[in-house]
């Protein structure tokens, strides 16, 4: 897609309303997308979440991390959620979503402020916990969607609310499907 194509920053801090109003408690997952080659996407209705390997048949624990001391696999950066009503105006149309790289889509709140380091959700019948690592767009997020894209993204008020996305790891594996509730997992007080 060329440069005329992509959203201008004005619009995409327009729309950022919308995006915000995201449900926060429970949402509707969207898209489910599988990597299981470098540059290749796999739309699936069904993906099966593994405490080891994160999403099945991606290639998430094949790709190395600047981040980590040995170069192997980040552990905390197993999947990525990302907000589809971000991604609906970034891509501008759902065939692009995928491009963006991430696992999930979701209609659901991942700021900070709705869910700190540590929050764990349901996805499906497995469970995952949002990590502290930044999800932050790079070049090849620039490429397909635009430099204007990766500043809202990147600033502070896009990296506050997540609009690239968040990471996570997978803490019980099971199955998802599209369609299914992403849910936060709410833990009561101890009343003792």
């Amino acid at each position: 897609m060329n440069e005329a194509n992509h959203v201008a920053l004005s619009e995409l801090r327009a729309a950022l309303p919308s995006i915000v109003a995201a449900p926060s408690d429970s949402g509707i997952i969207e898209l489910i997308v599988r990597r299981p080659e470098i540059g290749a996407r796999e739309v699936l209705e069904i993906a099966e979440l593994d405490v080891a390997v994160g999403l099945v048949g991606d290639t998430w624990h094949d790709r190395p991390s600047s981040r980590m001391p040995d170069g192997l696999a980040h552990p905390d950066m197993q999947i990525t959620i990302m907000n589809s009503r971000a991604i609906q105006l970034i891509a501008r149309t759902r065939d692009r979503w995928a491009l963006a790289g991430d696992q999930f889509y979701a209609d659901f709140d991942i700021s900070e402020s709705s869910l700190p380091g540590g929050s764990q959700l349901h996805l499906g019948t497995a469970i995952v916990e949002v990590t502290d690592e930044p999800h932050t767009g790079c070049q090849k997020f620039k490429e397909r969607f635009g430099g204007d894209a990766l500043r809202w993204v990147n600033d502070r008020e896009g990296r506050s609310l997540r609009l690239r996305g968040v990471n996570c790891k997978v803490v019980r594996g099971g199955s998802v499907r599209a369609g299914d509730v992403v849910s936060r997992i709410v833990e009561v007080a101890d009343r003792s």
